[in-house]
């Protein structure tokens, strides 16, 4: 994988925005290969397609691009928010390609897909709508609480300069395939929830009594369920039969 753009394309533009975004869809389009089916090339849609950026003419996975020179912090600027809820609750929610530069040398540092059965409203944040002086007034954009998104929902294809294995990168994706079975909005927020709380132990192998510690964390945010133990051991229970954990034995979990 060669991470260096190709920057004689941006040379008949004068606009530093429009610059990076040929560069940075080039590079997609020559560089990246569908991480739900592996095949090598991805297609380009016409522009201000609602669907995305590329398509897998394979498998038909739609994914949306999102470059941006520093790292992506803890939130990301997106589209409508109306339009982004739709997508939540439609089919025709994209993945998200997030890609990170070097504007100095015009190079990738880091690269993931996010895939969309990560996407639940909990992570969309309504911003305020732009004043009525505004060309757009009353608009209502949205942001991407990436912190709100387990870890292993982010799967690099290049980080810090290093590209990763297409075999490691496959594997991530089918981990958490599951999640696209599950359809009613809430009930995959409860397993991303005890997704989140597990990466917050910080290891690989914990205790049902060390993820009990994490109790009034989960309350807070569900203030209508009063059984959350019930709740936490219920979706253990899930996630050890999708394959996204191993029991080891009496109260006691690996992270596969």
């Amino acid at each position: 994988m060669n991470l260096s753009f190709d920057t004689k394309l941006a040379d008949g533009y004068t606009s530093p925005s429009q610059k990076m975004r040929v560069l940075t869809e080039d590079w997609v389009d020559n560089q990246i290969y569908c991480p739900n089916c592996g095949y090598i090339d991805l297609e380009k849609y016409q522009r201000n397609k609602p669907v995305g950026d590329f398509y897998c003419d394979k498998c038909r996975e739609d994914y949306e691009l999102k470059s941006k020179k520093d790292k992506f912090g803890s939130k990301i600027i997106d589209g409508a928010y109306g339009t982004m809820v739709e997508r939540l609750t439609g089919s025709s929610n994209p993945n998200f390609f997030l890609l990170n530069y070097d504007s100095c040398d015009f190079s990738v540092l880091n690269f993931f897909v996010i895939p969309k059965h990560f996407f639940v409203p909990e992570i969309i944040e309504k911003r305020k709508p732009l004043a009525p002086t505004a060309r757009r007034h009353d608009w209502v954009g949205c942001n991407i609480l990436l912190q709100s998104i387990p870890q292993t929902g982010k799967i690099f294809f290049v980080q810090d300069g290093r590209v990763e294995p297409k075999e490691k990168v496959l594997a991530g994706w089918k981990k958490t395939l599951f999640l696209r079975d599950e359809k009613e909005i809430s009930a995959k927020g409860w397993l991303l929830d005890i997704m989140n709380c597990i990466e917050k132990l910080g290891s690989k192998e914990f205790t049902l009594d060390e993820i009990y510690t994490l109790e009034n964390l989960l309350s807070k945010k569900h203030p209508d369920n009063k059984h959350i133990k019930d709740k936490i051991r219920q979706q253990l229970q899930i996630l050890r039969d999708k394959g996204y954990l191993e029991f080891i034995e009496r109260g006691r979990y690996r992270v596969t």
